[in-house]
């Protein structure tokens, strides 16, 4: 079969059938082989090229392959143990699987053939990559994170990262059944979920920051109304009013761009009784405790950084670049006013994702936010094979908003702060 008319065909495929596509995973098999027959026989006679009918029924069965499913990664998509999927290239695919990388078997044919995967992910998404927009994120219709970026940016060949959507974590049970942290700190932060703390997550590339919002995110009462707002959609919430806002890129002229920030202002004309952030990146964390010092409470939001003291910094330095003209005395007492619970959530050697601090803003001493660990994991020992030994243990304080819990009507046996 000659190459050239086989990419004909694929590229008219994807140019002229683009709503085949607009469901990922719920292909049309049937039209999809009327649409590669009308398109064959097209292309076959303006090239004057016969091709027997076993080559073309061979031909057929690659394409409903190849655009059904996700070619080499199909198998990897479907391990539940495998929680990422990182292609460096056609030839190097690397998976974490039980919290550890390993270089995987897969491999793609050529880069076109990744390239094609990378258009059948966007085909759906009003996202593309181009010379001018090397690089976008995008989600996968089961709410797998999927960051793309090509060359020459990518010097080894098209590069794509899927942080998998792990349907087996829904509520905070499951966070016990894999270790994230204890009962304790469940039912603590179940009862901050209710009583409408505001609650800030912080945490390193893959540490489980995002599925632990989601998790904390159910226990949102049915009616209240939750506005969710995210670079790229990934949280799946259940209950009945909710409404999910999507930033958008700019377009090759550089124009229609709406940012987080912008779509945080809109939403707080939207009536909103629980804001959730995907993740705070820059002026919107100024616009974030405005809304909440203003009667937005029950916030919640995710950052990338390492410690608790991290989270803190990196919100102060968000305000300080938001272009806003605003003090740094000012700066702190917001932060202290707004700001109720921080939870930093890590990846530890072993692999395991764990929750290892769940800390309080209590005011402010000598101008800056005041943080008290209320509970925390203390690392025992790490065995030869890297094992993590460890205990989650209560400081004694409790929390300075307690009696704020029961003004909430939440009931929370104070004994559970008791010091380890």
């Amino acid at each position: 079969m000659d190459k050239k008319l086989k990419e004909k065909i694929k590229k008219k495929l994807i140019t002229d059938y683009r709503g085949l596509f607009s469901q990922q995973g719920k292909f049309d098999e049937g039209e999809l082989r009327r649409a590669f027959s009308e398109i064959f026989d097209d292309l076959a006679q303006d090239e004057n090229i016969l091709v027997p009918l076993n080559d073309r029924q061979a031909l057929m069965n690659e394409f409903l392959v190849e655009f059904i499913g996700f070619g080499p990664i199909e198998d990897l998509l479907n391990d539940p143990t495998i929680t990422e999927i990182m292609i460096n290239g056609a030839k190097k695919i690397f998976i974490e699987k039980d919290g550890h990388k390993q270089l995987s078997k897969a491999t793609f044919e050529s880069e076109d053939q990744l390239r094609h995967l990378v258009d059948k992910i966007l085909m759906p998404t009003r996202r593309h990559v181009d010379e001018f927009f090397p690089f976008t994120d995008v989600s996968l219709k089961d709410g797998s994170r999927v960051n793309i970026i090509i060359p020459p940016l990518a010097l080894d060949g098209v590069t794509v990262t899927i942080r998998k959507f792990l349907e087996t974590i829904k509520k905070v049970e499951d966070l016990l059944k894999v270790g994230t942290l204890d009962k304790r700190m469940a039912d603590f932060l179940i009862a901050c979920m209710k009583a409408k703390m505001n609650i800030v997550i912080g945490g390193a590339t893959g540490s489980g920051k995002t599925t632990t919002l989601g998790v904390l995110s159910t226990y949102i009462h049915n009616q209240e109304r939750i506005i969710t707002i995210e670079d790229t959609a990934e949280l799946h919430l259940f209950q009945e009013h909710v409404v999910r806002l999507e930033t958008r890129q700019p377009n090759i002229e550089g124009k229609g761009e709406v940012t987080t920030r912008d779509l945080f202002r809109n939403s707080l004309r939207m009536r909103p009784q629980r804001i959730i952030l995907g993740e705070i990146r820059g002026g919107e964390a100024l616009d974030m405790l405005q809304a909440i010092c203003s009667g937005h409470t029950g916030s919640l939001a995710v950052i990338h950084a390492n410690t608790p003291e991290d989270v803190i910094y990196r919100i102060e330095t968000m305000i300080l670049t938001s272009g806003v003209p605003i003090g740094l005395d000012a700066i702190h007492r917001q932060v202290a006013a707004a700001v109720n619970i921080l939870i930093q959530q890590d990846q530890l050697v072993d692999g395991t994702r764990k929750i290892t601090h769940i800390a309080q803003v209590n005011g402010l001493a000598n101008g800056r936010a005041v943080l008290e660990d209320i509970f925390y994991y203390d690392i025992e020992d790490v065995e030869q094979s890297g094992k993590v030994r460890g205990r989650w243990k209560a400081t004694g304080i409790v929390p300075c908003f307690y009696p704020m819990l029961k003004k909430a009507g939440v009931a929370l046996p104070k004994e559970i702060f008791n010091k380890d």
